[in-house]
């Protein structure tokens, strides 16, 4: 980090410097740490460049030149999210700076950090990625500024973006400079994306597809089939259509026979092997060989996305390039992607192979310290202290939720470490970490409990393309077997030095109700009085925009969590996280929340709004008012978004209901609904009649004077404008 730190390591140059806009922490839920190691442990010289002034160029050129590339990260968070609150609002503190401090980093980080990266060296080569540039890797709506951005490519100038999980393409591109090949000719590496001539193409047996135009009904042509269907040769009128090469035009003309009308019938190649010879393994295997070089053409083929200019303009094609996009996320069957951007493309590569248990095993013994860097003397860092005695069991999330973006950034493939490998870690924490007192924090990732859990068939899984594992219902190819996450819970917790382990990622109680004993185990020794767990909502409607299990669900888990509790003479409390405001979700479906939770007993103190994080599915529901769960049409019913700042805070009052700043606003709400009924003083009633003295929301002045309010209609209608 320092000029000072080079000389006592005998270096006079880095290899690679990384730019970061957090504080430098050598830990591995750091993503500068965990790449800055891995490029160590393979020869490389790595600097660090830990949030810089970026008023000038003077502070990137304090570790001078690097002999193969700035590596530019925004950090562990996107540095909007970072900075506002979903009202836009600037927060007071930042949690990745020292003693938390605000204003260390700024908005859009990406793009200022790389242009004065090409400011301080112009000949250096600069590639930018984690969270903020992988999210931005293609035209995207940008909520902040209420409109649709360029890909973050063109406006860092940067020559390579590399997204999700990089810890391949990092070591791969590292090792390539290293030799001498030009960053320019670097253009096969899965998980990157750069600028590109319109146009190009890789070799000349690549085939660009044109997906620039929302399809419409017309003439049935057969297409190239990548999934090994083919029709029924003995129905006429696909046949005839099959075996035809004679222009649409001259075969309208042409005397061909009319056959009767039939439905149409699509086989798979395995099953139409079965029917014409049920003993034959030829036929299978003939059937797997067609489909193999079906997956091979794909590894040649482009898909051409809207171009910027077009999905900017456009809503309709916005959601629909979404929604291209997530299909191609499977890195078993996703072709690359392009999209023009003025007079060039920006290319995207397949998404990165996921990491095998051993090399995330690699990956995490590397020799961290666990600690900030020495320069930040006693400051306190509050993310570190949040996941100082914590512990990532695994990566990735099949859950698909629509809100959330994890599955865009690390994939839905879940890539597990060894037992063998988080003990260590534990005993790290012990022997090496300053403050320990035997509790571990968590064992988890992005979930809980979906450690080990896989697809059962390897071929199964390269060839899907839902966009969820879990909903609508838990698909019957998933491994949802709890017992290896149970015997590392009983192994960790035999650990020496260890007194207790908590478990504080999201559980999917979907998956948690499939194992009993999984439950007992978790609520016999991993809770600490209180589970958080997150339904998001109640009702259907909302819940099917956001790819969430029904209630139905939770009150299952409700059930074995309480039975479990009483079991072990425990006295816990589930406590359940909403979301309010969330593209599909109308006033109505708001009430019945609140309703549901003044049922339950629930007084909320914390509510979480929906913010529109770039690439997220619910974000394309919020700027284009299309469902992009389903295929996209001009024609497609609308999806209902909350918008305005006071129907947004009407969301969230419905969800802090007992808060008699809000009731003001409630009352005038239930009042235009119809549902008076619900003012009152009795345990049936929502909101009081009274109001205390010093009480109701002074923000907007006299809610009942000032507001006029629309009513959204429920669970996606059109809305009014």
């Amino acid at each position: 980090m320092s000029r000072e730190e080079m000389e006592a390591l005998g270096w006079d140059s880095c290899d690679v410097i990384i730019v970061s806009g957090d504080a430098y922490i050598d830990h591995p839920s750091f993503s500068t740490a965990l790449i800055g190691r891995l490029l160590e442990a393979q020869g490389f010289r790595v600097g660090i460049i830990a949030q810089p002034d970026w008023h000038s160029a003077e502070p990137f050129r304090v570790l001078g030149r690097p002999n193969l590339f700035f590596g530019v990260s925004a950090g562990n968070m996107d540095s909007m999210v970072n900075r506002y609150t979903a009202d836009r609002k600037i927060r007071s503190d930042d949690a990745y700076t020292p003693d938390g401090a605000p204003n260390r980093r700024p908005d859009r980080a990406v793009i200022v950090y790389a242009q004065r990266c090409r400011e301080a060296y112009p000949e250096a080569n600069v590639v930018i990625g984690a969270i903020e540039a992988s999210l931005r890797r293609v035209a995207h709506y940008d909520y902040w500024s209420d409109t649709v951005r360029r890909s973050v490519l063109p406006d860092a100038k940067a020559d390579l973006l590399v997204y999700g999980n990089a810890e391949r393409a990092m070591v791969a591109l590292a090792h390539r400079l290293a030799m001498g090949e030009p960053i320019a000719a670097i253009r096969d590496l899965r998980g990157t994306a750069f600028m590109t001539a319109r146009g190009w193409l890789p070799a000349d047996d690549w085939t660009e597809i044109d997906s620039t135009r929302v399809d419409t009904p017309g003439r049935l042509d057969r297409p190239a089939n990548p999934y090994g269907e083919t029709v029924r040769q003995d129905c006429p009128a696909m046949a005839k259509t099959a075996e035809s090469s004679v222009p649409y035009e001259k075969a309208e003309k042409a005397s061909v026979k009319k056959a009767a009308a039939q439905p149409l019938i699509f086989y798979t190649q395995d099953r139409q092997a079965r029917r014409q010879d049920r003993g034959s393994k030829s036929a299978v295997e003939s059937g797997k060989a067609e489909n193999a070089g079906h997956i091979a053409a794909r590894s040649r083929t482009v898909i051409r996305l809207p171009s910027y200019e077009q999905v900017r303009d456009d809503p309709v094609l916005y959601a629909h390039a979404s929604r291209t996009l997530h299909l191609e996320s499977n890195p078993g069957n996703a072709r690359a992607l392009v999209q023009a951007h003025g007079a060039r493309d920006v290319w995207l590569n397949p998404p990165p192979i996921p990491l095998t248990t051993a090399e995330m095993d690699g990956v995490y013994d590397l020799p961290f310290q666990r600690k900030p860097h020495p320069a930040y003397g006693q400051a306190r860092i509050p993310a570190y202290e949040m996941i100082r005695f914590s512990i990532n069991i695994m990566r990735g999330c099949f859950g698909g939720c629509t809100f959330c973006s994890i599955t865009e950034h690390e994939g839905r493939i879940i890539q597990s470490r060894s037992e063998a490998s988080v003990l260590r870690e534990i005993e790290d924490i012990r022997d090496k970490t300053p403050g320990f007192t035997g509790i571990i924090s968590d064992l988890g990732g992005p979930t809980a409990n979906m450690y080990r859990m896989a697809c059962r068939d390897k071929h199964i899984e390269s060839a899907c393309r839902r966009l969820s594992c879990v909903f609508p219902d838990i698909c019957h190819n998933l491994i949802t077997d709890h017992a290896p996450l149970i015997d590392l819970y009983r192994k960790a917790r035999a650990v020496p030095g260890v007194k207790r382990i908590l478990i504080s990622s999201g559980l999917r109680y979907d998956l948690a109700v499939r194992s009993p004993e999984y439950i007992r185990e978790l609520v016999a020794h991993h809770v600490g009085g209180y589970l958080k767990i997150a339904p998001e909502h109640t009702e259907p409607g909302p819940l099917a925009y956001m790819m969430k299990p029904g209630i139905g669900a939770y009150d299952q888990f409700k059930r074995l969590f309480d039975k479990a509790s009483r079991d072990a003479g425990k006295e816990q409390y589930l406590i359940p996280y909403f979301i309010a405001a969330h593209p599909g979700t109308g006033d109505e479906d708001m009430l019945n929340l609140s309703l549901w939770l003044k049922r339950n007993g629930f007084r909320l103190d914390q509510v979480q709004t929906f913010l529109p994080t770039p690439m997220a599915l619910a974000t394309t529901m919020f700027r284009s008012g299309r469902n992009p769960l389903k295929k996209v049409t001009r024609d497609a019913p609308r999806v209902s978004t909350v918008r305005g700042a006071r129907q947004r805070r009407l969301h969230k009052a419905f969800l802090r209901y007992h808060d008699p700043d809000n009731w003001p606003l409630l009352r005038e709400t239930l009042k235009q609904m119809g549902r008076a009924d619900l003012i009152g003083n009795g345990k049936r009633h929502l909101v009081p009649n009274f109001q205390p003295a010093e009480t109701g929301d002074k923000r907007y002045g006299n809610p009942i004077k000032k507001l006029k309010m629309r009513i959204l209609p429920p669970r996606g209608g059109r809305s009014s404008k």
